[in-house]
């Protein structure tokens, strides 16, 4: 369980965003907003990349109280990733495996399954914004993590790899019961992703629809 209390983010003393009491159960979740109501904020302070007042517990795990565990739990692929240009896809992901202790057959099978064969090897300074967005991809997916994020995953994506990426998402739930939390502005395959939730955060408040 996905569990925020007593939540509050400022920008500079403004209120950006407020949740009381939030409860999520496992699932895969579509958080929905217009630009600047705080989507991407909610998920960069769950991924414990964004500071807040209050707290969030994955499974009674506190990030406040215990932030080294928490961000085991959790993973996040950015909407816009920026990674240092000097490594290559492969040295990426292997820190992010090594960090996340990743099966050693896990990160093969997303790099094939992407057909990120032919340029994994290559510096990421010249990747384009489409193979980063699949690099990011990759490393959101590497491990067991309890949640994974994923802000804006269908931009820059073809429409093979987003089927290949509807397969991950569905395969890892199923299997692992790992919980999703996709922000959006293309509508999602919903015939595709089976009992997906919706959540809309209107600047201030979040609340299920």
């Amino acid at each position: 369980m996905l569990h925020l209390e007593q939540f509050r983010k400022l920008y500079n003393e403004f209120l950006v965003l407020k949740i009381d009491d939030l409860r999520m159960e496992q699932g895969i979740y579509w958080i929905k907003g217009i630009n600047g109501s705080g989507k991407s904020t909610l998920l960069k302070a769950i991924a414990g990349i964004l500071p807040f007042h209050g707290d969030i517990r994955i499974n009674g795990v506190s990030i406040q109280k215990q932030p080294v565990v928490y961000r085991k739990l959790v993973n996040v692929a950015e909407a816009a990733p920026i990674f240092p240009g000097f490594l290559t896809g492969t040295e990426m992901i292997r820190l992010f495996a090594a960090a996340k202790d990743a099966p050693p057959q896990q990160a093969p099978y997303f790099i094939e399954s992407m057909k990120m064969q032919t340029y994994i090897n290559e510096p990421l300074g010249i990747y384009s914004s489409g193979m980063l967005k699949k690099l990011s991809l990759v490393l959101a997916f590497l491990g067991n993590a309890e949640i994974i994020l994923l802000d804006e995953p269908l931009v820059t994506m073809d429409t093979e790899s987003l089927q290949i990426l509807y397969t991950w998402i569905t395969e890892r739930h199923s299997k692992s019961g790992t919980t999703f939390l996709l922000s959006s502005h293309q509508p999602l395959e919903t015939q595709v992703i089976p009992a997906l939730r919706t959540l809309l955060v209107d600047r201030q408040t979040v609340t299920y629809i």
